[in-house]
């Protein structure tokens, strides 16, 4: 993504998106060691069994089938496709990324499936509407798209964590109407960490039928892992992946950086690492003048707003950050208050928050 008025390449304080920072170390030796010798491919190596294996035992689910992919995208997407049919419609918020950030993928992998826009603050969907959308779903029968599923982020696009209570009032929800629930985790390490629950209980044991979990976000390479804890979608999981052209060949590379990730729980202190790192940055915005934070800081990323001129010191110092919304312009009155987005990854260190800070405070 290439926008005005924004500076990433060499940035010393880049707080622009997790997907920007570097891989974790821990995974880079995983894929060098999955370089040695021969491996069966497509999803036949031996280490996808690890995955399998750590994965079930993470999510206290035995019977969960697991499948990786390289992006985000193809995991909602693919696994929505799987979830609802092509006359039916995916509930979703109206701010939530396979709405605003995947191109239309939802509705051509469900084969013209729609989405319906639901509100609710900090990018969580308000029960209230969701109930009265499900209640007033296809008035007139065979003429109306049906009910299909509903999709939550966990985390929000605003960086806030629906908690297990919060969750199980949506499923709750889409139970009483028979849909079933998947979960964009993309950044599903990072509510995990924040809560402190287990994977089970902000996933299957609260409602969710299928979550998309995210790894690409929180330092690997580039693999998501849909977790199916109904398995009967899984083979047509795999044949919808493999239509989509989204089944690797050399699949050990996307099986050594998850096994990786969930060994040790590796996964969780590298979200942690970036929640704490987001939380300071956040306290340290509000104790500078003339600054407000718009969400909860929950996850990690912090949304803002500070005047004009300091957003133009701070970008004109090598702050790498996104004005959010985009339209917002550098240009114009100093003091006008403009509103940012900014991301912590596992990489981020108390060093360039206080670098960051030290901008705001001195102009």
């Amino acid at each position: 993504m290439i926008l005005k008025n924004m500076r990433l390449i060499g940035a010393d304080m880049n707080f622009a998106s997790d997907n920007a920072g570097p891989a974790a170390p821990e995974i880079m030796d995983a894929v060098v060691r999955a370089n040695h010798g021969y491996q069966s491919s497509y999803g036949a190596d031996g280490v996808m069994q690890s995955v399998r294996n750590r994965i079930r035992e993470r999510f206290e689910a035995p019977d969960a089938e697991i499948h990786l992919v390289a992006t985000g995208t193809a995991a909602n997407a693919l696994c929505l496709a799987c979830l609802c049919p092509p006359w039916g419609t995916v509930y979703c918020h109206r701010n939530s990324h396979v709405e605003e950030d995947e191109c239309g993928a939802p509705e051509f992998y469900t084969g013209g499936a729609k989405l319906t826009l639901l509100e609710g603050a900090h990018a969580r969907i308000d029960p209230a509407g969701l109930d009265a959308a499900l209640r007033d779903a296809a008035p007139v029968g065979v003429h109306n798209v049906q009910k299909g599923a509903l999709t939550l982020t966990n985390a929000t696009e605003n960086g806030a964590v629906y908690d297990t209570g919060q969750l199980r009032q949506l499923t709750e929800l889409a139970a009483a109407h028979e849909i079933p629930v998947h979960v964009d985790g993309a950044r599903f390490a990072n509510a995990v960490a924040y809560l402190g629950c287990s994977p089970a209980e902000l996933s299957w044991k609260a409602g969710v039928k299928a979550l998309s979990l995210g790894g690409t976000k929180n330092g690997l390479l580039g693999v998501e892992a849909v977790v199916l804890f109904d398995p009967r979608h899984s083979w047509e999981f795999e044949l919808r992946r493999k239509r989509g052209g989204h089944l690797f060949s050399k699949h050990r590379f996307l099986s050594a950086q998850m096994d990786a990730y969930l060994e040790g729980d590796l996964w969780l202190k590298l979200a942690g690492h970036a929640n704490a790192t987001a939380r300071y940055l956040g306290e340290q915005i509000s104790s500078c003048e003339n600054t407000a934070i718009l969400h909860p800081v929950e996850a990690n990323m912090v949304f803002a707003e500070w005047p004009r001129r300091l957003h133009q010191a701070a970008y004109e110092r090598g702050a790498g950050y996104y004005l959010w919304p985009h339209a917002q312009q550098l240009e114009g009155d100093p003091d006008k208050l403009l509103s940012a987005r900014l991301v912590c990854n596992w990489s981020t260190t108390e060093s360039e928050v206080d670098r960051f800070i030290e901008i705001l405070r001195r102009n």
